[in-house]
């Protein structure tokens, strides 16, 4: 700089600040457009950010002062593609983020945020294309356009569309019940009218009340560009954070690990390295050196130490802000892959719906209880349930859908209506995991009943089936992965060599997304649900989908079975037979001794076909022994299984190899 002073040193800050914008905004829209775009407030947030966009960019070539005034006006009318549909795509925004709180428009918000798209539209061309809007382009004070006819009445549906607005994110607010959804939405409050004040072209409002604006300070004009550049800065940035968590099915974990790491290593780093070119662009005449050459191993320079700096303090940034809780566990999680879910992913997602749940029925209460072989178990409450009733919560639920099912005799104070059953102040719902025809009950969800029965409209109905779908997946994740996190300590190592072996999908809210089918082929008896698998095809030994759709049938030993047997199914009930029988100890058959048990269990269980209680009866044992010893006995048929298939594996390949080998010696003229 030649000479330094306030106006020059203002206009540089906000060429910079300016630019910044543009890198973040379009940043934060690239991350949501590829990441979960069939939300709706995704959608609406990225048209939103892709308007801001839009206006500074034309202000990043308005600050290069082109030669030519009329491609200085181009930019200038450029910008109101962006300050026309603002507005429009704050609205849209602000009614996508109400219907997550189950107040759905029943048309009329949708009708007035597509017909403000239209009149946003109508404004943007009357700006591209004509001096309605905006006319006579000025030097003084700093470069502008003079207002046009209509510039009042755009201003009159920029106040009317933010002020709905505004009114709607406040009511979605008010809506929300638990501290969980409370909170991001006061976020997004706070940051929500930023993009309107921060864009919104006061020079052209000034030109309406003042005859000459030229006689304005120009450093006190710059000096508010500034001010309200670093403003919008920040709120956009701010503004990020609630709004990534909307429409992704990833832990608020994982999210929050893939935000920072993209803000750090995408916006920050390109804003950094844009004022490293900015700056040393003016510096280079002080050093007396070319500027192109210097700016150029600049650049590289901040790039280089911004990613070698990244590296060192990430892990403690993700300490502070991303693990906060139970830590050493998510840190082996990092290790292997986001697909596993911990108790506290398991419990954040159960949260979750029961947040929302809460909200769409408009009650106070909810809870999740696991069904499992110790009966039930309370996982998550939102709300407040007294801790000497958790207890009884517990005790009804295991008395009443005990074994799996909800066909027992019902206990005292327990009453079935439809579908729904009814305890105290709550109704329940049974969770089923699909699996084909058969339904086995993962658990039970609790709601705080408005009425002494269960009276939800047609539009309660479709949402709660949603939101309890999402929650069955939860249980049947974390009770896939519960004995994942038993062992992690031998699955992962602290060698690094281990760690780089690691392959993992990444894991989604309600679901894990499937391998690819040859994969699957190749790798079923080391997949986490091989164990499951084995045990679905017992249970349904005698007959069943779980038995005729199973993988199992894709193992190898089976399809060495069925070419002499000529069925597939038949081979895998043989297979497991032969795994069963290989449990078998030599002589007698006898009902006391230790070394008998599994394969007694096993026999009686799924060969014999008898009931659990029969089962525990004739082996003298109580129900919660006989379930402990039964998944013993099936992990042991899985091994037995796993080990045939891979001595199978090997006997093929060591074959393939020798053939291989024979037809080398084959002359080439046979």
């Amino acid at each position: 700089m030649d000479r330094l002073n306030s106006v020059t040193f203002f206009q540089f800050t906000n060429e910079i600040l300016s630019t910044a914008i543009v890198i973040i905004t379009a940043s934060m829209l690239l991350y949501n457009i590829t990441r979960h775009v069939r939300d709706r407030v995704t959608r609406a947030s990225s048209i939103l950010l892709g308007c801001v966009t839009i206006s500074y960019i034309g202000d990043v070539f308005i600050a290069l002062e082109p030669s030519k005034p009329q491609a200085l006006e181009n930019w200038f009318r450029f910008q109101w593609i962006g300050l026309a549909i603002i507005p429009a795509a704050m609205f849209h925004l602000s009614d996508a983020l109400l219907a997550t709180t189950g107040r759905i428009s029943r048309g009329r918000r949708r009708r007035a945020s597509r017909l403000l798209y239209v009149v946003g539209a109508v404004f943007a061309l009357a700006s591209l294309f004509t001096d309605t809007i905006v006319k006579s382009l000025v030097e003084k004070p700093t470069w502008h356009m003079k207002p046009g006819s209509l510039f009042l009445i755009y201003t009159a549906y920029f106040l009317v569309a933010v002020s709905f607005a505004v009114f709607n994110v406040v009511r979605a607010r008010r809506r929300c019940l638990t501290t969980h959804t409370r909170r991001r939405m006061t976020y997004l409050l706070a940051a929500f009218t930023t993009p309107a004040w921060g864009l919104y072209p006061y020079s052209l409002l000034l030109s309406i009340f003042f005859d000459d604006v030229g006689t304005l300070s120009n450093a006190w004009i710059w000096l508010v560009f500034n001010i309200a550049n670093v403003a919008v800065l920040a709120m956009l940035a701010f503004m990020a954070y609630p709004l990534s968590f909307f429409g992704t099915h990833q832990p608020d974990r994982v999210v929050k690990a893939e935000l920072l790491e993209f803000m750090l290593r995408g916006p920050v780093t390109g804003t950094v390295v844009l004022a490293a070119i900015q700056i040393f662009a003016e510096a280079t005449s002080v050093l007396g050196i070319e500027g192109q050459q210097f700016i150029s191993f600049a650049a590289v320079t901040v790039v280089l130490c911004m990613q070698w700096m990244f590296t060192l303090i990430m892990p403690r940034l993700e300490g502070w802000l991303v693990y906060t809780h139970d830590q050493e566990q998510a840190r082996r999680l990092q290790t292997i892959s986001e697909r596993l879910l911990t108790r506290a992913d398991a419990a954040q997602l159960h949260e979750a719906i029961l947040a929302a749940v809460c909200d769409q029925l408009r009650v106070p209460t909810a809870f999740v209880a696991s069904i499992g072989e110790w009966g039930a178990h309370l996982e998550q409450v939102v709300g407040r349930i007294p801790e000497e009733d958790r207890a009884a919560t517990e005790e009804i639920l295991t008395n009443g859908f005990s074994n799996g099912n909800d066909h027992n005799p019902l206990p005292d104070g327990l009453k079935r209506s439809g579908r729904y059953f009814s305890w105290r102040s709550f109704w329940l719902v049974p969770l089923y995991s699909k699996e084909g025809k058969e339904n086995t009950l993962m658990g039970i969800m609790g709601i705080w009943g408005r009425t002494a029965e269960p009276n939800l409209n047609a539009e309660e109905e479709d949402t709660l089936n949603a939101l309890v779908q999402r929650s069955i997946q939860v249980l049947m994740d974390e009770r896939l992965q519960r004995r994942i996190f038993s062992t992690l300590g031998e699955l992962i190592p602290v060698s690094s060599t281990t760690l780089q072996r690691t392959n993992v999908s990444t894991f989604g809210q309600v679901s894990i997304k499937p391998e690819k089918v040859e994969v699957e082929q190749n790798k079923l008896t080391d997949s986490p649900e091989f164990i499951d698998l084995v045990r679905d095809a017992l249970r349904d030994y005698w007959g069943g989908p779980k038995l005729a759709e199973s993988k199992l049938l894709e193992l190898g030993i089976v399809d060495h079975v069925a070419k002499t047997d000529g069925n597939r199914v038949h081979a895998l009930r043989r297979v497991l037979v032969d795994a069963i029988e290989r449990l078998r100890p030599e002589g007698q058959q006898n009902l006391t001794k230790a070394e008998w048990i599994l394969y007694n269990i096993l026999e009686m269980r799924f060969i014999q076909g008898r009931r659990v209680r029969d089962v525990a009866l004739r082996l003298a044992m109580s129900n919660a022994d006989f379930y402990r010893k039964q998944r013993v006995a099936i992990e042991e048929v899985a091994r037995i299984i796993a080990e045939t298939e891979q001595r199978l594996l090997e006997t093929n390949q060591a074959q393939s190899q020798a053939d291989s080998n024979d037809s080398t010696l084959v002359p080439a003229d046979a």
